[in-house]
């Protein structure tokens, strides 16, 4: 497991470490471009309770929904 076969890594204090594979990299950006979205999104829909600018509860005047 893991053993020390050759290979292109830089080594650093006796710990080599290789160049991540194009897919992790690939993938790596992805996940982070959804997680930016999914971040800037829920700012977006809670930015202003999450500020303190408004109250979650704010913004129900009209109970006329039967409620």
């Amino acid at each position: 497991m893991g053993g020390g076969h050759g290979g292109d890594g830089t080594t650093y204090k006796g710990m080599t470490l290789h160049a991540p594979k194009r897919w992790h990299s690939v993938t790596g950006k992805g996940m982070c471009a959804l997680m930016w979205f999914w971040v800037l999104y829920r700012a977006k829909q809670d930015g202003p309770v999450v500020l303190g600018w408004r109250h979650p509860w704010d913004g129900h005047d009209d109970h006329g929904h039967g409620h």
